[in-house]
């Protein structure tokens, strides 16, 4: 039996979305306010969700405290209160988009998962806006 269990959390980070080979009216057409020279921030809502198989002695398919110091360490620690494309090396050479900001979460937390558990990251940079990715 799968079963999928998710732990929100959150930070505030600032960025700005610029390509260097391109052009400054080239970024301002393309990106808009979100290319503002002096960056722009969001409060991010990240939702971690974990999938697998429920463990028969536990009865849990992971440990929900674990999950969440996980986060803390390796998201929250990591890039709240940071300006994304300053002061995080994720980012130092690629665009810190929704999108790119949720697959360096996802490789990030992958990593300390065990292999049998599937992982999906939900990010949302604001109440309408938001990204999922699960690896594939």
């Amino acid at each position: 039996m799968e079963i999928a269990v998710s732990r929100k959390a959150h930070f505030n980070a600032a960025h700005r979305l610029h390509i260097k080979e391109w052009t400054d009216e080239k970024n301002k057409s393309f990106f808009g306010n979100c290319n503002n020279i002096n960056y722009h921030g969001h409060n991010y809502d990240l939702i971690v969700t974990v999938t697998g198989e429920i463990d028969p002695v536990s009865g849990f398919l992971v440990d929900m405290k674990w999950l969440g110091q996980l986060i803390q360490e390796q998201v929250e620690n990591r890039f709240d209160h940071k300006n994304l494309n300053l002061d995080c090396e994720e980012f130092k050479t690629i665009n810190p988009t929704a999108e790119n900001i949720a697959v360096v979460i996802w490789k990030l937390l992958r990593s300390r998962l065990n292999n049998h558990l599937k992982l999906k990251v939900t990010l949302y940079e604001t109440e309408r806006n938001f990204v999922e990715y699960n690896g594939n």
